[in-house]
């Protein structure tokens, strides 16, 4: 390119000045070094140009017209997130039991010799059946579709409902039903499994009815009772240490326990022989109320009457 630029001034030289030849050539070599970077910066801006276009090409499509969202959200998306939760506890297994507790008075109680004789023990246990009998103790088991002819009886030999207990019993976890109060220390006297009469020194606190359930291996919608009377010292709730020597100061009268197996709808009928005046006995205090209860005669003006207990276990269900 020096040398076509040289020619070129050779020619000219005819018409100008050496000094004005010389400025020439000076010039045209910084136009030519001006012309060869524009040209490169020129490439360079194609280059990009053609990058950029590629890029505009490829890129990200244009949004679409969308739903608003709370069109498009579900109720499960609404579900608060469980990932973290622990899983749901078994659901508690449980013996549901009704206790129906009549008074009737004690100048009827013959009246409920019908129970007796059209009712079965069978398939109840006895834990003791010569003691269970010499304390007075009788007992009876029914099915759901003689349910209202037990209570029809009971109710004709002048019976009333004064309570109605509903126990939900987990698994060989019992349960407490307070009967009577003893307000002073006394002996209480029962029939020791081999005859012999025994006393037991209790009070003050209470006599009551322990029930328990238990599941049995295998036997789906059945379940194993128990229940005897039971003395109880008082407790106090906000002395847990005090609680676990009352513990200890518990008489179970498991001479006159029973048991069997119930399903749904299942009944016990336990009620005394006899009327037993006497409170010094396992019978008469687990049973009879000597201070009476007002009863309400069809004919008759009400009245206070001495009365004894009588006990209904019902099986509402079992949630095995």
């Amino acid at each position: 390119m020096a040398r076509a630029i040289h020619i070129e001034v050779d020619q000219d030289s005819r018409h100008k000045t050496p000094e004005r030849t010389r400025d020439d050539g000076r010039r045209t070599r910084d136009e030519s070094f001006i012309v060869s970077r524009f040209r490169l910066l020129s490439s360079v801006i194609r280059h990009l140009s053609c990058v950029i276009c590629l890029l505009t090409l490829s890129g990200c499509p244009q949004p679409q017209d969308q739903a608003p969202i709370w069109e498009t959200v579900k109720i499960g998306d609404l579900a608060p997130y469980e990932g973290d939760r622990p899983a749901a506890p078994e659901t508690l297994k449980t013996v549901n039991l009704d206790v129906y507790i009549f008074e009737v008075p004690g100048m009827n109680v013959h009246k409920l010799d019908r129970i007796r004789k059209t009712f079965y023990v069978r398939p109840l246990r006895l834990k003791n059946y010569p003691s269970f009998e010499a304390d007075s103790f009788q007992i009876r088991f029914g099915q759901g579709e003689r349910w209202k002819e037990i209570q029809d009886l009971v109710l004709a030999a002048g019976g009333q409902r004064v309570a109605n207990v509903s126990l939900m019993l987990p698994d060989a976890m019992p349960e407490t039903i307070a009967v009577a109060g003893l307000d002073r220390p006394q002996s209480v006297f029962f029939t020791a499994p081999d005859g012999s009469r025994q006393a037991a020194n209790i009070g003050p606190g209470v006599l009551g009815l322990r029930v328990q359930a238990e599941t049995i291996p295998g036997a789906k919608g059945q379940c194993s009772v128990s229940a005897y009377p039971v003395f109880s010292p008082p407790t106090h709730r906000a002395v847990p240490e005090l609680n676990l020597r009352a513990k200890l100061r518990e008489f179970p009268f498991t001479t006159a326990a029973f048991g069997l197996t119930m399903s749904p709808g299942d009944f016990v009928y336990l009620a005394p022989k006899q009327y037993l005046i006497d409170q010094t006995t396992l019978g008469g205090l687990f049973f009879s109320n000597p201070k009476g209860s007002l009863f309400f005669g069809k004919t008759e003006a009400a009245e206070f009457k001495p009365c004894t207990r009588v006990f209904l276990l019902f099986c509402t269900g079992i949630n095995y």
